[in-house]
């Protein structure tokens, strides 16, 4: 039995709903195609897939192509010489980076084998100003004196207690390493205040911070490279770790030691409003994210920024915002290449540098 021309009608508006006419979208947008491994094993055309294969791969794969932007724009014609240690050629190289690259981390990330890559960007002069939390100063220096372990993140922190050992995730770092953190470092805070009476030097976070780098003169270290390479690192809550253990344990015994945070606010927001562009790489929220916001604030914002944290939005907390709730701030320009990896940094970060930084690296023996 036929559908009767009422039913027909009807039937061809539902069609029409359900089949709407779609929008040309050849040569608007990437078709979605993912890595063939009928080719083999192809790890550089495996991450330049990436952008093609959806998801969060595409973001990372935009990511990629932001830092290599950024690294297109980043050095003058122009290089240090060989023997640039002194300040005042050293800032005259660093005024001639066309676009100057923020490199943010939180702590979790030196525990972590992310140090190494975190280190390899600035033994190479690869990124120009360096954000992070006390934590990420404090673990390096530990970790040139004793080592992190690999755990698991299900053991019981009572146990853990009464082993003496702290857990970090699925990390582990025994008692006795601050106990020779506290052995290495008191002697210099002693060092430290000294200098400060009889030379009246002024210490600030990210000096203090460039002098650990000197002292532990470690190359497994990234700040023995950020210091012997000029590379400010910043961190204004230096005390809110195992480091403000110590200066609470030294200045109960030798009080008098000052560390001046204003002095540095001065020199981070310089490092960003006397830059011809700026690149933002953030790893993880909190302090070091909005530390190098607000240093791109009084620029007008950042040219890019990639960012890469697993925190969301829905709380309203800076960690997990998106770009553009910074573009509202004028933390990052409207114009600006800008994305945001949904990842744990421990996976996208040494694939991202896999990408740029290293790509482009040139051995001495090549």
């Amino acid at each position: 039995m036929g559908e009767s021309a009422e039913e027909q009608s009807v039937l061809d508006a539902t069609r029409a709903i359900v089949f709407k006419q779609s929008e040309l979208l050849d040569g608007k947008f990437e078709k979605i195609s993912g890595y063939d491994f009928n080719n083999g094993v192809d790890y550089e055309k495996l991450l330049g897939s990436m952008i093609t294969t959806g998801f969060q791969a595409s973001n990372l794969g935009e990511a990629i192509s932001t830092v290599n932007q950024m690294l297109d724009w980043r050095l003058s014609d122009e290089e240090p010489s060989e023997d640039c240690n002194g300040k005042e050629t050293d800032l005259e190289y660093r005024k001639s980076v066309k676009c100057k690259v923020f490199l943010g981390f939180t702590s979790n990330l030196i525990s972590s084998g992310v140090r190494e890559t975190v280190r390899f960007l600035a033994e190479h002069k690869m990124v120009d100003v360096m954000v992070t939390t006390a934590g990420g100063i404090e673990e390096d220096i530990i970790k040139c004196l004793a080592p992190t372990f690999s755990g698991e993140f299900s053991l019981p922190g009572a146990y853990l207690r009464s082993k003496g050992l702290n857990r970090i995730g699925n990390l582990l770092v025994p008692n006795d390493n601050y106990c020779k953190f506290e052995n290495w470092i008191i002697p210099l805070f002693q060092q430290m205040l000294k200098e400060q009476s009889e030379k009246s030097v002024v210490w600030t976070p990210s000096k203090v911070i460039a002098r650990l780098g000197q002292e532990i003169n470690d190359p497994s270290s990234y700040l023995y490279w950020a210091y012997k390479n000029n590379i400010p690192v910043f961190c204004p809550a230096l005390t809110d770790g195992s480091l403000g253990d110590m200066l609470y344990f030294h200045s109960a015994r030798n009080p008098g030691l000052v560390i001046d945070i204003v002095q540095d606010i001065g020199a981070i927001n310089r490092e960003a409003v006397h830059a011809k562009k700026t690149g933002m790489i953030i790893l993880g929220g909190g302090l070091p994210k909005h530390h190098i916001y607000n240093a791109n604030l009084m620029r007008n914002g950042a040219d890019f920024a990639v960012l890469i944290n697993t925190a969301q939005e829905f709380d309203g907390s800076d960690s997990g915002a998106r770009p553009d709730e910074a573009v509202s701030w004028g933390k990052i320009r409207g114009s600006a290449k800008a994305v945001k990896v949904h990842c744990d940094a421990t996976i996208a970060f040494p694939l991202l540098v896999a990408e740029t930084f290293a790509k482009r690296f040139k051995r001495s023996d090549e």
